[in-house]
């Protein structure tokens, strides 16, 4: 069977309002951490010109080749082995990287691995786009993602949400340049940098 994720049907059409224009010229997509899948498809399907790369730890990836295998969409590969604990990715460089709720999830030193791969594997000009919840100047956005961070850290000691401000700096340190800052449903946002 098929997983399914709840907040993915929920999110989707909003992130693609964002992703349309910021992908419009792009070719090669690495999505880290693809989860259930669905983004997947349904990016892919919406954005036919961009040949997506699904991407997951091997014990989700039955998951994704279900929701690929229904889709039969030739710009969406089947899922490559990602972990952001790895030293270096063996992968293609890409012009575009998208991630949905990943950053609040792992520790703070699996954020930093995660980006200095990033910087090795995004070609200048390329863009990455982080979509989740985030902290400003220290500050919650909102009480429910005050709640949500206990839940997290209560789940997992290391999670948190993590502050805009230190994930702007790991960007910038691999050479992007924040391009957009944009307020989501559900008190999230969607990050997006410029290599």
């Amino acid at each position: 069977m098929k997983p399914y994720s709840e907040s993915c049907e929920r999110n989707q059409a909003h992130i693609l309002e964002i992703l349309t224009p910021l992908f419009a010229d792009r070719t090669r997509v690495l999505e880290i951490a693809s989860g259930t899948g669905q983004h997947a498809v349904y990016f892919g399907q919406a954005l036919p010109h961009l040949i997506w790369q699904t991407s997951e730890l091997e014990e989700n990836h039955a998951g994704i080749r279900a929701w690929l295998a229904e889709s039969v969409l030739d710009n969406v590969l089947l899922p490559i082995a990602l972990d952001v604990n790895d030293s270096q990715w063996s992968l293609d460089k890409v012009d575009a990287v998208f991630n949905a709720n990943t950053v609040h999830i792992v520790s703070w030193q699996e954020v930093e691995r995660m980006f200095e791969n990033i910087g090795k594997i995004l070609e200048p000009g390329g863009i990455l786009c982080l979509y989740g919840p985030f902290n400003y100047n220290g500050q919650y956005t909102s009480e429910s993602n005050a709640r949500f961070d206990d839940w997290l850290k209560g789940r997992n000691a290391k999670s948190a949400i993590r502050d805009f401000e230190a994930v702007n700096k790991l960007a910038e340190s691999q050479g992007m340049v924040l391009v957009q800052d944009e307020a989501m449903p559900a008190n999230n946002r969607i990050l997006a940098w410029k290599k």
